[in-house]
C-alpha cells in the first residue's frame, strides 16, 4: 500500500507541474505545443539522469524510485496529450506540422534520456 501512495503522490505533484508549466507556453505556437513538448524533454533527462544514477551507485531506494521515477516523471510527462495533439494535427489537415512535432518530440525525448544518463555517469 505504501508503494502505491508513493507512486500517487509523485504522480500528483508531477502532474500538477505539468499543468503549471505547459499550460501557458503551449499558447506562444498554434502549430507546435511547446509546453507539452518541453515537459516532455525535461521528464525524459529527469528520468534517464535518475535512473542512471541509481544503477551506478543506487542512488534512489526502491521507494524513491517509484515515488520520482514512477510517479513524478509518469506524473510530468504525457503520452496521452502528445497523442490528442498529434490528431488535432491530422484532423486540421496540418501534415507537416504534425510530422515535425512527432519526429522532433521522439527524437528529442530519446537523446534526452541518454544524456540523463550520460550526466548521470560523470556524477
Amino acid at each position: 500500500m505504501k508503494q502505491i501512495l508513493l507512486v500517487f503522490l509523485g504522480g500528483g505533484l508531477g502532474s500538477a507541474l505539468r499543468y503549471l508549466i505547459s499550460k501557458p507556453l503551449n499558447l506562444y505556437f498554434t502549430n507546435f505545443y511547446l509546453g507539452t513538448f518541453i515537459v516532455n524533454i525535461i521528464g525524459c533527462l529527469l528520468i534517464g539522469l535518475l535512473l542512471g544514477l541509481s544503477l551506478k551507485s543506487n542512488f534512489l531506494s526502491e521507494n524513491q524510485s517509484l515515488f520520482l521515477a514512477t510517479g513524478f516523471c509518469g506524473g510530468f510527462t504525457t503520452f496521452s496529450t502528445f497523442a490528442l495533439e498529434n490528431n488535432s494535427l491530422l484532423k486540421n489537415g496540418d501534415l507537416i506540422a504534425f510530422a515535425s512535432y512527432t519526429i522532433v518530440s521522439l527524437v528529442i525525448g530519446i537523446i534526452a534520456v541518454s544524456l540523463g544518463l550520460w550526466f548521470s555517469k560523470i556524477f
